[in-house]
């Protein structure tokens, strides 16, 4: 089985052509992206209506070199999937108009892919792990935790209460003045950093509820610095190692907790997956590796090639959805919001559709 899948809800264009052999294995067989950095760059951040003209430039471009790359034509693609959302509107029409106009023309099967699904899956891709598993889902936009039960089936633990990680991290980095993007810029500078030198909180530690909140420790790093400006390139290294190692420290406090949740819950997981922009973090995966080792189970990450937005991810859940009979009809809406569909969330007992 062969899926096309093609990405647009942020700043990278990507397509892919993912295949499923019959053990049941996946297999990228292209995975082109092209990135708009230099198109944002100046502007410190996404600019939507620059992203979305970007995306309709190279989008054909780049599902015929992800054909060509994965040596198969259009005719040999058995359904084609793309991001609906998540994300801005502007791209996101870009890649699900694409993908309707590709499904009518060659009479395939169109699959509508939640974005944030495409990052919880996509552990399954290159690792091949088994429902249910406790993931962190950590991106630009979005942090929860989540048990991952199979393909739209989440039992939700934890949410942030206001700044995502990713979020967290850029906005750090804006404020220091470090060039976009900020999270990895911020990871790179904290490793010569001193990551002592600052008392930053580490918000909700020892709190039951597995939520997370950001925005206190950004406005603490915005206050040490006001108090030093101007800033050396030693003060920039020491805020960065000092912030990096406080998400760090509420990460594994928040991520314990839903540990603790889930031995309350009888539910057994068999890993601890990462997913999403922020998995691409060595710092936070080590600390998490070290997490799991005290829970007896592996750390689960994409490769960092699939940390970020990608079109093997969208054609992967793709394929999962299409094993599962889970076919869209060619009117469905792309969509900026779009939360996971969730069984039960654990912060009020509700049931969710």
């Amino acid at each position: 089985m062969r899926i096309l899948g093609i990405e647009t809800t942020c700043d990278e264009t990507a397509a892919a052509v993912v295949e499923r052999d019959v053990s049941g294995r996946g297999r990228i067989l292209s995975n082109e992206v092209l990135s708009q950095i230099e198109d944002h760059a100046a502007y410190g951040g996404v600019v939507p209506e620059i992203a979305a003209r970007a995306h309709v430039e190279v989008m054909d471009l780049l599902v015929k070199r992800a054909l060509a790359s994965a040596g198969v034509a259009l005719k040999e693609i058995d359904a084609i999937a793309a991001a609906a959302g998540p994300g801005l509107i502007g791209g996101v029409m870009v890649g699900l108009t694409t993908a309707k106009a590709l499904a009518l023309v060659a009479k395939k099967p169109f699959l509508a892919v939640n974005h944030l699904e495409a990052h919880a899956l996509s552990p399954r891709l290159t690792v091949g792990v088994a429902f249910p598993y406790l993931l962190l889902l950590a991106s630009g936009g979005h942090t929860q935790l989540l048990v991952v039960n199979g393909v739209d089936d989440y039992l939700r633990l934890g949410t942030t209460i206001d700044d995502a990680i990713g979020e967290a991290f850029d906005k750090v980095a804006k404020m220091l003045g470090l060039t976009y993007p900020g999270g990895p810029e911020v990871e790179r500078l904290a490793k010569e950093g001193n990551p002592l030198r600052f008392a930053f909180p580490r918000p909700l530690m020892g709190r039951k509820e597995p939520n997370f909140s950001l925005s206190g420790l950004k406005t603490a790093v915005r206050i040490e610095a006001e108090k030093i400006t101007p800033l050396s390139e030693q003060d920039v290294r020491d805020l960065c190692a000092s912030f990096q190692k406080a998400i760090v420290e509420s990460i594994i406090d928040r991520t314990r907790m839903a540990f603790d949740r889930l031995d309350e819950l009888h539910i057994s997981v068999t890993a601890l997956v990462i997913a999403g922009g922020v998995a691409a973090n060595r710092a936070i995966r080590a600390g998490l590796e070290a997490l799991a080792l005290r829970k007896k189970l592996p750390l689960v990450a994409p490769p960092h090639a699939l940390c970020t937005d990608n079109g093997a991810m969208i054609a992967w859940a793709g394929l999962e959805r299409f094993q599962q009979g889970l076919i869209d009809p060619l009117d469905f809406a792309p969509r900026a919001r779009w939360p996971l569909t969730v069984t039960t969330d654990i912060r009020d007992n509700q049931t969710h559709v």
